[in-house]
């Protein structure tokens, strides 16, 4: 019995990451039953947003000689910042209540941690995990967009790296906040005070140019709008007609690394502050 357990360890600790790879399977089993629920909210929505207002409010908006954007259909503009936004709304789903519950309702981390997993394995698990469904959300909204006629050019699967960037830059602070939170009250605020805010005035569904100086700045902290930014020039098709420069792209982006690195971090201390005695 010592000599099983003993090599459980010695294989754990030796798998890459030092066991995150477990975390990882152990987030998409759970997800294998739950996939259909997460259909709607995941894509279906972001659809029905750029149906109504990509070709919907698009339609009184374009007309011949005049657009909200010169050069740019409304539904083109609408769909580029989508494929972003859905990205930050399905991060910020994915590390809330699932990780609040794991620590506090079902205490599978207390179950993970009794293992040879480290805090580190849980957060870098996670992480791989919360990767994967924005690479799957980001993908399905990029393809049927490029069927659809919404974004143009093979450019436009660019978006997809992007906005799974734009996610993580969302997701990782948001899991910092989890896992040191007492309780889940602080969700529903999260929601209707940060994140919807920041889904409708990042550029989202129009220039953050229009806005008012003082909100104008305000937008730009926020990292859905440094990732709005990159989309819309690689999505628009060629010439872009929203091009962003090599210097200022490169500083779009790392902006939104530097966002995910300080959660990840945050992540971790706060995690094992709060698991480990």
């Amino acid at each position: 019995m010592t000599t099983r357990t003993g090599e459980r360890r010695t294989w754990a600790r030796s798998a890459v990451g030092g066991g995150w790879p477990s975390v990882t399977g152990y987030w998409l089993t759970v997800y294998r039953r739950i996939w259909k629920s997460t259909v709607a909210s995941s894509l279906l929505v972001p659809l029905l947003y750029l149906a109504g207002m990509g070709y919907g409010l698009g339609a009184i908006i374009d007309s011949p000689g005049r657009s909200a954007v010169p050069g740019v259909a409304y539904v083109g503009f609408v769909a580029t910042g989508l494929v972003a936004a859905q990205t930050m709304m399905t991060a910020v789903a994915e590390t809330t209540y699932s990780v609040f519950g794991a620590i506090k309702w079902q205490r599978t981390y207390h179950a993970m941690l009794a293992s040879p997993l480290q805090v580190a394995d849980l957060v870098r698990g996670h992480l791989a995990y919360l990767a994967l469904r924005l690479l799957m959300v980001s993908t399905a909204f990029a393809l049927v967009a490029l069927a659809i006629g919404a974004m143009t050019g093979w450019a436009a699967l660019l978006t997809v790296p992007i906005a799974v960037l734009g996610g993580l830059a969302f997701g990782l602070p948001v899991y910092a906040y989890t896992v040191g939170t007492a309780s889940d009250e602080g969700f529903n605020m999260l929601n209707r005070f940060v994140i919807m805010p920041l889904f409708l005035f990042s550029g989202t569904f129009f220039p953050i140019s229009q806005l008012p100086a003082v909100l104008e700045w305000l937008a730009w902290a926020s990292p859905l709008t440094h990732a709005i930014t990159l989309t819309r020039a690689v999505g628009l098709g060629s010439p872009a007609p929203l091009p962003v420069e090599a210097w200022p792209a490169v500083l779009h982006v790392a902006y939104l690394v530097a966002w995910a690195v300080a959660g990840y971090l945050l992540g971790v201390r706060r995690l094992r502050a709060r698991m480990v005695v």
